[in-house]
């Protein structure tokens, strides 16, 4: 069985983790750095962003090429996703879009999203747009999105978007995590060799997601106690972010293990028609992947 221990040497790689100030980010990030990577850490708080990263590096001392940093996104604020890529100019190994949110009642983001897909679906596919061209610097790059087989639930409808028209906290996330599987495919599709982009389910895992807000205060608190770390919870989003040919388009889950995602993630009609709505709504176009090298 593939552990963290087979994670190859990744000196000289800069890895970046959204939502890597807990949970599986944290636990993501944490063994990124062990292994000799870059890694940028994002939080949307810097005060408990600033935290983490120090646990990271109170855990792995820094070393030749091995540095933990911190840089604030905001994934339901489009001038945080924006602000954060042009700061950013340097070639990028493994883009890992992490964060998100669960099962709240319907918000919207600053630009008027529906919160689940603003966060979970627009502002990841928003930000791996901005860094494409420093991630197709490196060959192959990886780009690893964190869905949740509450796909198979998911339903998009393209005439209400906003879920204006009857809003369940569960319909909304399945249906953002149903958005990371199509895109994560999608992406593959469009971008051949040029990278490897790879979708991962990690199963129960007992992180910030599970929390009185969503759930009632006890069911949260059993909830915590008999779902798996997020340790345990990381080792998918690892693996496909680190082991040596693996190939693009996998759908990864516990164990880790390979998984066949449901039948409407693979449906490239739908997939098309959500990219397309995604560029508009975030005014980001993956232009990078229209030229070929």
């Amino acid at each position: 069985m593939w552990t963290t221990d087979d994670i190859p040497d990744l000196s000289g790689k800069t890895a970046l983790v959204t939502g890597a100030n807990s949970g599986i980010g944290l636990a993501t990030a944490l063994h990124l750095a062990r292994r000799g990577a870059r890694v940028i850490m994002t939080a949307r708080d810097r005060v408990r962003g600033q935290v983490a990263v120090e646990r990271v590096k109170a855990a792995v001392p820094e070393g030749p090429g091995r540095k933990v940093e911190l840089r604030i996104l905001d994934l339901a604020d489009l001038a945080s996703v924006r602000a954060l890529a042009d700061g950013f100019d340097e070639p990028l190994d493994l883009l890992v879009n992490n964060a998100g949110v669960a099962l709240i009642p319907r918000q919207t983001t600053a630009d008027g999203f529906e919160s689940q897909f603003g966060v979970n679906h627009l502002g990841h596919f928003a930000l791996t747009g901005l860094l494409l061209p420093l991630l197709l610097e490196r060959r192959p790059a990886r780009v690893v999105t964190v869905s949740s087989d509450a796909h198979a639930m998911g339903r998009i409808d393209f005439d209400d978007l906003g879920l204006e028209n009857g809003y369940g906290r569960l319909g909304g996330y399945s249906r953002s995590k149903l958005a990371n599987m199509l895109f994560a495919l999608e992406l593959q599709r469009l971008a051949g060799d040029r990278l490897l982009s790879l979708v991962v389910h990690p199963g129960p895992t007992a992180t910030s997601i599970i929390r009185p807000g969503a759930f009632t205060r006890p069911l949260a608190a059993f909830m915590r106690l008999t779902l798996k770390s997020p340790e345990k919870g990381a080792l998918p989003s690892l693996y496909a972010a680190t082991a040596p040919g693996v190939s693009g388009g996998l759908y990864v889950g516990p164990g880790p293990r390979v998984l066949t995602p449901a039948a409407r993630a693979r449906d490239e009609d739908v997939a098309r028609r959500l990219w397309n709505a995604s560029e508009e709504l975030t005014g980001v176009r993956f232009t990078a992947l229209a030229a070929r090298p």
